[in-house]
């Protein structure tokens, strides 16, 4: 049984990247597909791979940190310290985000503040605001 391979055409397809980032994080030794002259051929191990680059970078993580998690995979333990540095790191991201939003809903209660503020000194002014 011969494994399949995807062209960078068909990857771009499947998860809608395009082809210079594929190649730019195969320059980052991210993916490693194979060569058929100039052709690139994604394997199953690639197409993993991108799958989680990509859930990587929605959550966050530096490139070098998907990188460093990525390349745990092959040192032989059937991923246990893959898996277990994936979760100290998703649990130092999830702290952070959680952090930034409730700094963002810190500020949007304050402008929200300022903004009805501002209205009732253009009413004060008869200046009426636009609704929204």
């Amino acid at each position: 049984m011969t494994d399949r391979h995807w062209s960078i055409g068909e990857m771009c397809r499947d998860f809608g990247v395009t082809a210079r980032t594929l190649r730019f994080y195969e320059a980052k030794e991210l993916l490693s597909p194979l060569r058929e002259g100039s052709r690139r051929l994604f394997t199953r191990r690639d197409r993993a791979r991108l799958t989680l680059i990509l859930q990587g970078k929605r959550f966050g993580f530096s490139l070098e940190d998907i990188r460093q998690l990525l390349d745990l995979y092959d040192i032989g333990d059937q991923g246990a310290t893959q898996l277990a540095r994936t979760y100290d790191l998703a649990r130092q991201r999830l702290a952070a985000m959680e952090a930034q939003r409730d700094e963002l809903t810190r500020a949007i209660t304050d402008l929200r503040e300022q903004l009805a503020l501002g209205e009732r000194m253009l009413a004060e002014r008869g200046i009426r605001v636009a609704a929204e």
